[in-house]
């Protein structure tokens, strides 16, 4: 974040190419979640940023995966598009382009952060996204 602000970039690779995310990705082997997320925003912003606090955890049972953001500082605004990448922008709320967006755990996300940035306080979510039917 800067500001009243998020970085979003445009997706450069499948799934979702062309729509927008939050700089994400993999952790390598031998990383710390706190490592991925610095190495991944690099890799795809180009930005450096200082870890504030966890911020969302989201479970995806259905592709056996688990998402893990991060509420974190931009240190300086000279952030370009990585490989991974088509286009890096600040986005304030009514700008985020909500229907272009990548995936649940993003928008969920950004409607979190926006929704505590106006009560001035954040705390860390945990929530289960599955498509699937309930078949209970």
């Amino acid at each position: 974040m800067y500001e009243d602000q998020v970085l979003l970039c445009r997706r450069a690779i499948e799934p979702r190419y062309g729509k927008w995310t939050l700089p994400a990705g993999f952790l390598e082997n031998g990383e710390s979640i706190s490592q991925g997320a610095l190495r991944e925003t690099l890799e795809e912003a180009n930005a450096r940023v200082e870890i504030d606090t966890l911020y969302t955890i989201f479970s995806l049972p259905h592709i056996s995966q688990v998402y893990v953001f991060y509420k974190a500082r931009l240190l300086d605004l000279d952030f370009f598009s990585g490989i991974e990448s088509l286009e890096t922008k600040l986005f304030a709320e009514a700008d985020i382009p909500w229907s272009e967006l990548s995936f649940a755990a993003i928008t969920q996300t950004l409607e979190h952060f926006f929704s505590d940035q106006r009560q001035g306080v954040f705390i860390t979510r945990e929530a289960t996204i599955d498509p699937r039917p309930n078949t209970a």
